[in-house]
């Protein structure tokens, strides 16, 4: 197998951290594990301005060099093929255009790209500019039930989709962009009617926002909040005209009820106690750097991009704008952080 030579910028959770005491045959959830267990990745070097937070991170994932800057990469350009960006959201517009500088084949960036809409469409397009392609972890657009679910209502398995709920917390743009990029993947554009009131639950200058959406075709998409001081919630209720799919746990489990002939009123239907079954969301990290892979060595296309994750964050941007045009925020919750 023709190896691929990768940086990793940020040597926090999503990095690896999340999967450093997991065990071995678990499937990986961060950019080290999945580049680790894939086998197509040199795991060249990381990048972190902790000194021992990369000590830990070499140690864990057996990588050769680390650096505390991008300074200490100025002489590399070239060197590497892949550069993951796993820093903080404020550090991604100078950690995307430094990156440039090493003239990568693919920049694998963490979302949200950037703070705002006008900063990732620069970065989107200076990329498109360099002609360097940059993937956007929105997960669930690798994740194989994700993409059975979305096949089976564009070609009209359900029937008519008659509405979705879905109901996330932490941000708008955070966990919100998750939320909108997988409800953008199923159901197609969608556009903004009315946004709630923000709610201050984890970052300051992100809060949690209810709001209404509808599809193209003019379906109901409501957007609920929960807390995220109180638990973490990120699930989706799609009602169709053949049933009701659940998507639990992030996706980690799903709930199908299909419809059936009612067993206490005779001429009416109703929907069967339903069915669970094992979420596919846990492959979707391994199925991300297997296309990321794929895309650099034999010009695959992307499932998640840049030009997609733009696209999510302007609906986002838009909710956030109206939310707080409407209701003052000055006696906003303290945020958890």
């Amino acid at each position: 197998m023709t190896k691929i030579r990768a940086l990793i910028v940020g040597c926090g959770n999503i990095a690896g951290v999340f999967d450093a005491d997991r065990p071995a045959d678990a499937l990986p959830l961060t950019h080290a594990g999945a580049f680790s267990r894939h086998g197509g990745y040199d795991l060249a070097a990381c990048m972190d301005p902790d000194g021992e937070r990369v000590d830990a991170f070499r140690k864990r994932w057996n990588i050769p060099t680390g650096y505390a800057s991008f300074e200490e990469l100025q002489n590399c350009a070239g060197r590497f093929d892949v550069v993951s960006i796993c820093s903080p959201t404020a550090l991604h517009a100078s950690h995307l255009r430094l990156a440039l500088t090493l003239k990568p084949r693919l920049v694998f960036c963490e979302k949200p790209v950037t703070g705002t809409v006008a900063e990732t469409t620069k970065w989107v397009e200076e990329f498109d500019k360099a002609g360097v392609k940059l993937a956007i972890n929105h997960t669930r657009r690798w994740a194989p039930d994700v993409l059975l679910l979305r096949e089976q209502i564009h070609t009209g398995a359900w029937g008519k989709i008659r509405s979705a709920t879905a109901t996330y917390s932490k941000g708008v743009l955070n966990n919100g962009g998750h939320m909108v990029d997988l409800l953008i993947g199923l159901l197609g554009q969608l556009s903004l009617l009315s946004a709630g009131q923000p709610l201050w639950d984890f970052w300051d200058d992100d809060p949690t926002i209810p709001a209404m959406l509808q599809t193209s075709s003019g379906v109901p998409v409501q957007l609920n909040v929960s807390d995220a001081r109180d638990f973490a919630f990120f699930e989706l209720q799609i009602v169709s005209e053949r049933g009701v799919i659940l998507m639990e746990n992030g996706g980690f489990q799903w709930r199908v009820r299909k419809v059936i002939d009612s067993p206490q009123f005779n001429g009416y239907r109703s929907l069967d106690a339903g069915e669970l079954i094992h979420g596919e969301y846990a492959s979707a990290m391994s199925r991300a750097v297997e296309n990321i892979y794929n895309a650099v060595l034999f010009g695959e296309t992307l499932a998640s991009t840049g030009h997609g994750a733009l696209e999510a964050q302007r609906l986002c941007e838009q909710i956030k704008s109206s939310s707080l045009a409407q209701f003052c925020t000055d006696n906003r919750s303290q945020p958890s952080n």
